[in-house]
């Protein structure tokens, strides 16, 4: 059987017409190592899954290539125990839930606290766990389930969180296997952080078009930057003199299925995503830091009609790992300080509050 197609994507085009399952493999297993950097040998199934997203392969699955490249057409090999900690009630080890506990809209907050401060507003509560930091109510708004998740502060701790939601909707806990039809939820933070410009000011909401991180989390896993991504990314070193002493910025986009619902009464931009919330956000107490000139950088930064509205420790994390795994994400911040100004709100608790309010309406009748 003789079979021909094309690789592509910006960078590269090779054209196959060649026969036999062995020839093909060794064709996209060279298209591989020629635009990601991979040496055959190392490519995994996931490789596979990624290029056929990537490069928006059209093949039909009952075909011969098909069967090459879809995800569901692959033998998935069982994850170890010591990969996907599973506890005793069948649940994900941090997270404590099992599959059927989650729902398909999930709230993330950083502060346990505010998890009641959400599901107050349900009409009913299904579930509630917690272990550790991570407490979690998922019910009803109407005939609307959802899940409100606290993810605790920092990029690292959505590394956990974003994984075991993952797992979750598209792992078999049975067979410890991939599913093979894969699912996406939503992934929406609401949650709080600095303003980055004078006209955004304490009290207000900034929904979030993009998520630049300066926290190296991405950098552990397998990403690429399209070209206007690189560009912008480019930019942003050279303009806010932050380079490999500190870490390799990265950059991704909210879903776009989400923040059209929040436009009116939100400010929109970038938010960048810190490992921290002394120095890495300019703070000085008493230790110096590399870069002092660090907020004034990142207020003046434009790359088009872009520029960096906030900052605070998860966004980039949740939207760079949720795009790679196929979720729609998006966050939503209230604005409870004002780094320009130097201000910090009179009364946060009852913006954090307004924010909630505002989710809650809009989920009700958009999402």
């Amino acid at each position: 059987m003789a079979v021909g197609f094309t690789l592509s994507n910006k960078k590269r085009n090779i054209a196959v017409s060649l026969r036999g399952p062995e020839r093909i493999r060794t064709a996209v297993a060279a298209f591989a190592e020629l635009s990601l950097a991979t040496r055959p040998q190392d490519l995994l199934i996931s490789d596979f899954r990624f290029l056929t997203l990537d490069l928006n392969l059209k093949v039909a699955k009952d075909t011969f290539f098909g069967q090459l490249f879809y995800p569901e057409n692959f033998h998935m090999s069982r994850i170890a125990e010591s990969e996907l900690i599973i506890n005793p009630r069948g649940a994900v080890y941090h997270l404590d839930l099992r599959p059927d506990e989650v729902a398909g809209t999930v709230i993330t907050v950083g502060d346990p606290d505010r998890v009641r401060e959400i599901s107050k507003y349900f009409d009913s509560i299904e579930v509630k766990r917690q272990h550790r930091e991570f407490i979690s109510h998922t019910g009803y708004i109407g005939k609307k389930r959802l899940t409100v998740l606290s993810s605790g502060i920092g990029p690292d701790n959505i590394d956990i969180v974003m994984n075991e939601l993952d797992a979750l909707i598209n792992i078999d806990f049975e067979t410890r296997e991939i599913k093979k039809q894969l699912g996406s939820i939503n992934v929406i933070r609401i949650g709080t952080s600095g303003s980055l410009q004078a006209d955004i000011p304490v009290d207000s909401f900034v929904a979030s078009t993009h998520g630049l991180g300066v926290d190296n989390l991405l950098n552990f896993y397998r990403h690429e930057q399209n070209d206007e991504e690189l560009q912008l990314l480019h930019s942003f070193v050279t303009h806010t003199q932050i380079h490999g002493q500190i870490g390799n910025p990265y950059i991704s986009s909210g879903a776009g299925s989400l923040i059209k619902h929040f436009v009116k009464d939100f400010h929109q931009g970038i938010t960048v995503t810190c490992p921290g919330f002394y120095g890495p956000q300019g703070r000085i107490l008493r230790l110096g830091v590399r870069n002092p000139e660090l907020v004034n950088r990142l207020t003046d930064f434009r790359f088009g009609q872009h520029r960096i509205t906030n900052f605070e420790m998860e966004t980039s994390a949740i939207y760079g790992l949720g795009k790679l795994l196929g979720h729609h994400c998006l966050a939503i911040n209230a604005i409870v300080a004002n780094r320009v100004k130097q201000e910090f709100s009179k009364d946060a608790k009852t913006t954090i509050e307004n924010l909630i309010l505002k989710f809650i309406e809009t989920f009700a009748d958009n999402i």
